[in-house]
């Protein structure tokens, strides 16, 4: 595949450690592994989209150059799950020697979190039997869901969520080489619905880029299907105000125009209670709680309508108080 047919989370993503958006400590640790040709395991611990993946393939290419492809193992552990991929794919990779002048491999394992308990004892003992002809980086949302044995024999590195003003740099990056224009509303709009994520910010803009070179604010909530947070903020305080007819159409509006489902409504009305200054911290702590209790019930299954409804009701019950 041609670099320009290549999604650009694939096209930009960083060839060298410097390269690297964010995480200048973890970088500075890595590149010292780098020029040292030497490393111990390694263990990548944090939320989506925030250079873990990046960071692993970076440091692969640093090593082994030219020879990136015959020493660089990646999988991901959210599809082959079982003991089967550490008897499997990793033995057989980890057992043969490495080309080149780095005297080991390196096997990547993405959302190592989500394998087995088996196949993470399986996986300490391939850890511990070829350590010499291999290095591993686990990379993880959640480092708790590991077993101690595994966490104990590796470096944890914990990344650090990305801050608004490096995913709008990289994004002006992204931009310019594909000589995009993006104006200041439609940036604000690309951090708002990627919530920190930079996989998910690229992805958004490259989908908004397909019908136009100019991009602007309505379009980046149009193709992320997400509500503007203004329209979000109108529906909970004609809720808390009691206005619940009101409150209910403009629930209508966020469900039908923007086409979004329970969870999405839900999930942005939290982020815009935590947000907001202008509700009283007692107030914030029943809206939460009400929040998580939605949450609970649509991700269980119950009908989103009502629920969603009878939280409105509720908001306008706590107003009250």
């Amino acid at each position: 595949m041609m670099e320009a047919d290549l999604p650009w989370t694939e096209k930009y993503r960083p060839k060298k450690l410097k390269e690297l958006v964010g995480q200048e400590e973890i970088v500075k640790r890595l590149e010292s592994y780098a020029s040292a040709k030497n490393l111990p395991n390694l263990l990548f611990a944090g939320r989506a989209g925030i250079g873990k993946t990046a960071a692993a393939i970076a440091l692969a290419h640093e090593l082994y150059g030219d020879e990136f492809g015959r020493n660089f193992l990646e999988l991901n552990a959210s599809d082959e799950r079982g003991i089967g991929i550490i008897r499997g794919k990793i033995k057989d990779f980890a057992a043969t020697l490495s080309l080149g002048d780095v005297p080991f491999k390196i096997i990547f394992l993405d959302e190592s979190d989500a394998l087995t308990k088996d196949a993470q004892n399986a996986l300490r003992r391939t850890m511990e039997k070829y350590s010499r002809t291999c290095r591993f980086i686990l990379s993880c949302n959640y480092s708790s869901k590991l077993i101690p044995p595994i966490q104990s024999r590796c470096a944890l590195f914990r990344f650090s969520p990305l801050t608004e003003g490096q995913v709008k740099q990289r994004l002006n990056y992204i931009a310019e080489k594909e000589g995009l224009h993006v104006d200041e509303k439609a940036l604000d709009a690309l951090v708002y619905v990627a919530d920190g994520d930079m996989r998910k910010a690229i992805n958004t803009l490259q989908v908004a880029s397909a019908t136009s070179k100019k991009i602007t604010e309505d379009t980046i909530y149009k193709v992320a299907s997400r509500a503007r947070p203004e329209e979000v903020k109108k529906m909970i305080q004609l809720a808390i105000k009691g206005d619940f007819i009101k409150a209910r159409s403009q629930l209508d509006k966020l469900l039908y125009e923007y086409s979004l489902s329970g969870e999405d409504v839900i999930s942005q009305v939290y982020s815009e209670v935590v947000s907001d200054d202008s509700i009283e911290d007692k107030a914030k702590l029943e809206l939460v709680k009400a929040i998580g209790e939605t949450d609970f019930r649509l991700t269980e299954g119950s009908n989103e309508r009502i629920q969603i409804e009878a939280f409105l009701a509720q908001l306008a019950l706590i107003g009250k108080k």
